[in-house]
Parts: C-alpha cells; structure tokens; sequence
C-alpha cells in the first residue's frame, strides 16, 4: 500500500470516528500517523527532480507568493504591481511556471512570485499541485488570493491544502521545547494545565514516532496538532 492510499485510509477512519472526550485520544494518534505520512510524501516528492519553471532564483530582502485557484488575478496583480508581463487570460491554468516579479516599497526590494492555480487535492500532487504549494514554503509571506463572486469555501480549501505540506498560516510556533537524547528515556514537563495534552498520548506518539528517549518542557496550553507540530519538526509558519 502506497503514502497516498495509507493517508486515504487513515482520513476515512477519522471521519467515521465521533469527536467526542472518549476518543479524542484515539483520534489524537490518528492524527500524529497521518502527520508522519504527509511529512513522508513532501520529502518523497521534493527529492525527486524539479518541476520545470518552478526552481526560481531568490533575490530581494523577502519574497511573496501569491496563491489562489485558477483565473483569481494573481497574474494580474503581478503585471500592475512590477515591470513583469506575466500571461492574462479569462481561460484556466494561464500561469503554467512560477513568475517572479521585483516590487520596490520604502526601500526595500520585494520578490512577489506568481504561482500557477492550485486546485482541490494539489497537496497530494494533482495538477502541478504538489510543485506550487512546495514553492510556497519557500516564502516569507503569502497572499491568498480569492474571487468574490464564487464559493465562499475557497479560503478554507486553499488552507487545507497548505496546511497539508505543513505550511501553518498566521499561527505562531508552540512554545514547545523537544529535544532528543540518545538515553535517558523520556522526560515529560508542562508548565501550565494542559486541556487537551497529557503524560500518556505524550509517550504513546513519541513511540509513535520512534522516539524512545527526549526532554519536553511544553511552556503554555497547546493542542494536540501544536505538539504533533513540534515532533514532526517541518512545519513553516508564514503570515497570510
């Protein structure tokens, strides 16, 4: 059974599990599996080659990556905002490459990168999906482009996407320090009432993981996302 046929199993599992006290732990577990497979399938994906047009050199003192479904404006506001002519057109997936643009406010140079349309299930590489949201963790920020005409669920398809590849939008980094050690077992410390984590899903996804000996000193409330977070340790955290 491949990645994406374990990830689609475990997702199935989850949506047939009630949310309830009773099994939050159980799905807690489930979550720290599909985490592990997702952070599999970028580094399976990534050490393939390049996508064509997709490796953009980057320059100024931070870049921006526009992000949207088909035909939203991105290239658009590329074109208006710089000195780049990037392609315009009322038909889907104009924008096949990624199209870097220089934009210069009070000073300071700024790369805004226009990525092709994404489409639900890009994450998981459908379309040239998996190649857009991968370029997307390279930036500092990102601008979610949406059209106001169509569905409101846009926003929250494009965050599922990239909440996919690990890319956590306008979240700050879990106040979690985890370090591994080559002995010593593990070593569990909260300084504060946890609501959701405890002692036992801490050792449990740990072993999980494959990790048998670490120090963890969690520094306020977290959830369980917030330390599967922590573990997995590729998670990118960019203002949107």
């Amino acid at each position: 059974m491949g990645i994406l046929e374990k990830i689609a199993e475990i997702e199935r599992e989850m949506s047939r599990t009630q949310k309830n006290k009773a099994t939050e732990y159980h799905l807690g577990l489930l979550k720290g599996k599909l985490a592990r497979l997702r952070a599999e399938l970028i580094e399976v994906k990534s050490s393939g080659p390049k996508g064509e047009g997709f490796d953009v050199k980057r320059s100024g003192d931070a870049r921006v990556a526009l992000i949207g479904f088909p035909s939203v404006g991105k290239s658009t506001l590329l074109s208006t905002m710089t000195d780049t002519e990037a392609a315009v057109s009322s038909i889907d997936f104009t924008t096949l490459q990624a199209t870097p643009g220089r934009w210069e406010y009070n000073g300071a140079v700024i790369q805004l990168l226009d990525l092709p349309g994404i489409i639900e299930g890009a994450s998981q590489g459908i379309g040239r999906g998996k190649q857009v949201v991968s370029t997307a963790r390279t930036a500092d920020v990102i601008v979610m482009m949406l059209d106001a005409t169509k569905s409101h669920l846009q926003r929250p398809l494009l965050e599922k996407e990239l909440e996919a590849v690990g890319i956590r939008l306008n979240k700050k980094v879990p106040n979690i320090y985890l370090k591994i050690k080559t002995g010593g077992g593990i070593s569990y410390n909260a300084t504060c009432k946890q609501s959701e984590l405890n002692e036992k899903f801490v050792y449990n996804l740990l072993h999980q993981y494959r990790i048998f000996n670490a120090e963890i000193l969690v520094r306020e409330d977290v959830t369980i996302d917030d330390f599967i977070d922590a573990v997995v340790a590729n998670r990118i955290y960019l203002p949107c």
